[in-house]
């Protein structure tokens, strides 16, 4: 559970009593007050074994984008459109494609990983690998949301919250949108809609599933699968693709430098263990560290 400036967010497994309980206590608090309500939970399968500790913490951000908040305001995101204004927009938005007609770019803001076993149809999805890779997506093509009207998804509506507040900071779109309640509220009213695919989620579910459609394949032998499983190498932490088929062959790593060895530990100085990049990692450009501090200082100047 992230606590924020900004609000709250968090995800808390357990069992129906006791997450009902959970949102009851949420609810009553008067801090919230005339700002949370019922239809801002989301609940999916699940239980206390996804996540086997509570952990909550004070962060500057409610989700890590790396841009403060104070520069780039949550209070200026995009329009909220309900699961079902968000419906008729694609709708129209996939009508108006299909006669190379539209003005509008429907726009996934989550990561590749997240993106590559379900999104909407007609989706723009950015090969990146951190949400804070997408404030320098948006600078490295502005000029591609010039004048657009772009319809924003993420899984729960909050990075979008970031997202489309850093895109409106760039006074480019006409208009900019967003999906109130994320992908999870539009699969509780459209399972079987425009989004297709799995759902990704961030414990050890990896995914959970709204329709039968199954739109990645495996790594190695491109058979339809998309259940995740993460790199069997000791110091690698990607996630892969690999059916059964292929595992039970032994090809259980994101990559073959993964899969020809097993990596030797890598330390900083201070002797800090660090995650040892591969072939996956390093085929996706990596944003400098410099680069997103100047910009901040940039931002704080104006």
């Amino acid at each position: 559970v992230r606590v924020a400036s900004e609000g709250i967010n968090g995800t808390v497994g357990g069992s129906k009593v006791s997450t009902s309980l959970y949102i009851e206590v949420m609810l009553s608090q008067p801090l919230f007050k005339d700002i949370l309500c019922q239809e801002d939970f989301k609940s999916s399968a699940g239980g206390a074994h996804c996540f086997p500790d509570l952990r909550v913490g004070v962060f500057k951000e409610i989700v890590p984008m790396g841009i403060d908040p104070k520069i780039v305001s949550y209070k200026e995101t995009g329009i909220h459109l309900s699961p079902q204004e968000f419906h008729r927009e694609v709708e129209q938005y996939l009508s108006q494609a299909s006669q190379g007609q539209s003005d509008t770019i429907l726009l996934d803001c989550r990561n590749f990983y997240e993106s590559k076993i379900g999104h909407f149809q007609g989706c723009l999805a950015p090969d990146i690998r951190k949400f804070s890779y997408f404030p320098s997506y948006v600078d490295e093509n502005v000029e591609l949301f010039k004048d657009k009207r772009v319809l924003m998804y993420c899984t729960g509506g909050i990075r979008c919250e970031r997202g489309s507040a850093y895109l409106r900071s760039k006074a480019v779109c006409r208009e900019v949108y967003q999906l109130k309640g994320g992908i999870h509220k539009y699969l509780e009213e459209f399972p079987d809609g425009f989004y297709r695919g799995k759902l990704f989620v961030f414990d050890d579910r990896y995914a959970i599933c709204s329709n039968e459609d199954v739109i990645s394949a495996c790594r190695y032998c491109g058979t339809l699968w998309d259940q995740y499983k993460l790199c069997s190498s000791q110091h690698c932490r990607q996630l892969v693709l690999t059916c059964p088929s292929c595992r039970n062959k032994g090809l259980t790593a994101c990559c073959p430098v993964c899969q020809e060895k097993e990596l030797e530990v890598t330390s900083r100085a201070s002797g800090q263990t660090l995650k040892e990049e591969c072939e996956c990692t390093r085929r996706r450009p990596r944003v400098p560290i410099e680069h997103v501090s100047r910009r901040t200082l940039d931002a704080g100047k104006d």
